[in-house]
């Protein structure tokens, strides 16, 4: 057997492993785990797009609610040298995973410092960094709408002036549960899409839709103003440059 069909047997192998993971964690909350398959790969270079454009810039990027380690991955493969990766992540289980895709990804052998992994929930995210790009996984319309302002506020805080957040929301969740759920649910998700509509009108760049993904996602791109003068409680620590 060559060394590719060992390789594209391992990664298969490595993706039927983050699938199953993926359904046994929605099972246990699929309120905080938010879906039922790890990101596709369009969607994950949608999302990091803006990592890339900086081309050999070294960056300081953050991600949050990463999962099993799909878009990590992207991510790692699109860092330019000197750049720093913080990944923070709530389930104890997903991030036990994260950290071993860290210590095993051959683009950080001997360089694994690089990338940090945190099990936190973000908004007590508290690194001593601001951030050029934040990629956020986390799924908000299953968060109550004041917790998704706190994250958003949050994000807006950790970016530097002039940095990119990008984040995605799934097509369609709105009406399934018109379907399936009560009508306090059916309330609080508008009201989180309401507050989601109000930092896009503010800082959105530019939104695509994801129809291969599982389920079809729409990827907003939002922008920290370069002119807006930092609020006066923000870290204002030194980026990795």
């Amino acid at each position: 057997m060559d060394d590719w069909t060992t390789s594209h047997d391992r990664v298969l192998a490595q993706r039927n492993a983050e699938g199953w993971m993926f359904l046994f964690e929605a099972a246990r909350d699929l309120r905080t785990t938010g879906a039922i398959a790890p990101s596709s790969k369009a969607l994950a270079r949608l999302l990091t797009d803006p990592v890339q454009e900086h081309g050999t810039q070294p960056l300081n990027v953050l991600e949050a609610g990463a999962g099993t380690g799909s878009v990590t991955r992207t991510l790692v493969s699109r860092l330019s040298p000197g750049s720093r990766l913080d990944v923070v992540e709530a389930n104890a289980r997903f991030a036990s995973r994260l950290r071993h895709l860290v210590r095993d990804h051959p683009r950080l052998a001997g360089a694994s410092e690089r990338v940090r992994i945190h099990h936190s929930l973000v908004e007590q995210l508290d690194t001593g960094h601001s951030y050029d790009v934040i990629v956020s996984g986390l799924p908000f319309t299953n968060f109550a709408p004041a917790q998704v302002e706190t994250i958003m506020d949050r994000y807006m805080e950790l970016l530097q002036p002039g940095g990119t957040l990008t984040y995605f929301a799934y097509r369609g969740t709105r009406y399934a549960r018109a379907l399936t759920a009560s009508r306090a649910e059916v309330r609080r998700h508008r009201a989180v899409e309401d507050v989601l509509v109000g930092y896009q009108r503010q800082y959105a760049t530019a939104c695509w839709t994801v129809w291969s993904n599982l389920p079809p996602a729409n990827v907003w791109h939002l922008r920290r103003p370069a002119s807006v003068p930092a609020p006066a409680h923000e870290i204002t620590v030194g980026a990795a440059r």
